[in-house]
């Protein structure tokens, strides 16, 4: 009986991974396409000046009352939270895109669901467009 254990066990070992077949996540794939969602949450600016940029984010997270979780100016990362008996929380990232631009993109959570809608975003980006003006025009 002892011999006869590994020995069956080599023989199912082949069919073994057919039950462990990834399905596609529905809830993932659903909505709206991923190159329609990131051209909701991704603009390019023509600055280089990085600092400016995160700065502008914080600002502008900020004033549209989010607490801000974490900022990382070397990798360039804005997180903040907004809490009003639910959660939203945003993440901004600042990149270089060329020689002569930043690409800022957000992407948002309410709760736990990826927010796909373009409003937010267009919101989001109106605002630190003003941020980004009055900011390299010295306006406070």
């Amino acid at each position: 009986m002892k011999k006869l254990s590994p020995l069956l066990l080599l023989a199912l070992l082949p069919i073994l991974p057919w039950g462990c077949a990834n399905q596609p996540n529905d809830e993932i794939m659903s909505g709206a396409s991923q190159v329609e969602l990131r051209s909701f949450q991704t603009r390019a600016f023509d600055t280089t000046d990085k600092i400016l940029m995160m700065r502008s984010v914080i600002a502008t997270l900020q004033d549209l009352g989010f607490i801000l979780d974490e900022a990382n100016e070397v990798i360039g990362v804005v997180t903040g939270t907004k809490t009003s008996g639910s959660q939203i929380r945003m993440t901004v990232v600042v990149r270089p895109r060329g020689e002569t631009q930043l690409m800022v993109r957000a992407s948002a959570y309410f709760d736990v669901k990826p927010i796909e809608s373009p409003e937010p975003y267009q919101d989001f980006f109106t605002s630190l467009e003003k941020s980004v003006f009055l900011t390299a025009h010295q306006v406070d």
